[in-house]
């Protein structure tokens, strides 16, 4: 929940979803813990594709979206998720319900066997109709003890221009 409380302090209104009940205990206890409670941060467990698919529905959009989604996971109800099916179907829910002028879509990847190029295509190709750029790469940290670049994930980033 990190990338949801800079959100916060930045000023965004945060929904901040996940199938897993124990890591949005965990995003509540750390809005606490960062002083940040009395901001506007909604907490929903659920399954992505489904939450998604429904604020469609409704018609609500979001000006940005920060994504984080698992290599192979299972929804609340036992939902089973593989990223290399369900990505393409994510994107396409992610792009029902961007507002008009989108600022900006993250996408990031822990433990897959790809390269950041093709969390970036798929990005580019879901963002082709606004004006924007996208970037891939690494999210990395540096070792100091031996000045190496060890890798954490991978990463792609849409911003408008």
């Amino acid at each position: 929940g990190v990338a949801s409380l800079f959100a916060l302090r930045a000023g965004a209104e945060v929904t901040h979803l996940d199938a897993s009940k124990q890591t949005l205990t965990s995003a509540k206890e750390n809005q606490k813990l960062s002083g940040l409670e009395n901001l506007p941060m909604r907490v929903i467990e659920d399954d992505a594709l489904k939450f998604l698919e429904r604020e469609a529905k409704r018609g609500n959009k979001y000006d940005a979206i920060i994504m984080d989604p698992p290599k192979f996971g299972r929804g609340p109800k036992g939902e089973v998720w593989k990223i290399e099916e369900m990505l393409p179907k994510l994107l396409s829910a992610v792009r029902k319900v961007l507002s008009d002028k989108p600022l900006f879509v993250i996408l990031t990847s822990y433990a897959i066997d790809s390269s950041s190029l093709s969390l970036g295509y798929a990005l580019e190709e879901t963002m082709k109709d606004f004006s924007g750029i996208t970037e891939a790469g690494e999210l990395c940290v540096l070792e100091k003890s031996n000045n190496r670049i060890i890798p954490l994930a991978n990463t792609a980033v849409w911003t408008q221009k």
